[in-house]
């Protein structure tokens, strides 16, 4: 572990960053069907920890497909392209944060924790995508253009990775951190009025028609 000075709000924060050496793809250690937590333990992989850390990276995985699409475009780069991977950085926080139970009182920065300054940029973010944004006067459906979809795509997954992490927080709410399940809801709402400035601020939206097929 390399510990690294790094400064939040006019606080300094002394935060543990992990060190990552990969020498083996597979190790056979989870062959019984447990997998280890990062300061240790072993949990069965279905276990709500492990179910909600995983959906974060699967929420990752599906932010790149987004990153890809805005790449395609110099606009979409520069207008989303650079908050979306400083977001996935904040993801593999996230999922080292829901990996390591918390036990017992911490001192500030000592574990890599998801905290507040997080979730306050996607608000911040959010305030200023959706001032430029259409009206809506109906529900939207997933689609418009590549990086519309895919965005919605990326919306849908993190929401299911913040029910996960609920679940978490329910089974052991001491040693999970409340402020991992803010930051995936304003996520999940950030990435909803991304969508609609990638559809041309909404007016590239496909509307829902209720009963249109009746």
């Amino acid at each position: 572990m390399i510990p690294q000075r790094i400064r939040r709000g006019g606080h300094h924060w002394r935060r543990m960053s992990i060190m990552v050496k990969l020498n083996r793809i597979y190790t056979r250690s989870g062959d019984d069907g447990t997998t280890g937590l990062v300061f240790g333990g072993r949990v069965r992989k279905d276990d709500p920890r492990v179910e909600a850390y995983g959906t974060v990276d699967e929420a990752n995985a599906a932010m790149g497909v987004a990153v890809t699409h805005c790449c395609q475009s110099g606009d979409a780069e520069d207008r989303f392209g650079g908050l979306l991977k400083s977001i996935q950085h904040d993801l593999f926080d996230l999922g080292a944060d829901l990996a390591t139970p918390i036990e017992g009182p911490e001192a500030p920065g000592t574990k890599l924790r998801i905290v507040p300054p997080q979730t306050e940029r996607l608000e911040h973010a959010i305030d200023e995508f959706n001032e430029h944004l259409a009206p809506l006067n109906s529900f939207v459906l997933p689609g418009g253009g590549n990086l519309a979809a895919s965005l919605h795509v990326a919306r849908t997954v993190t929401r299911r990775a913040e029910r996960n992490a609920v679940t978490l927080l329910m089974h052991e709410p001491t040693k999970t951190n409340p402020e991992a399940i803010k930051y995936l809801n304003r996520l999940s709402d950030l990435l909803f009025v991304m969508s609609r400035a990638a559809n041309d601020n909404g007016a590239g939206d496909v509307l829902w028609k209720p009963g249109a097929n009746r």
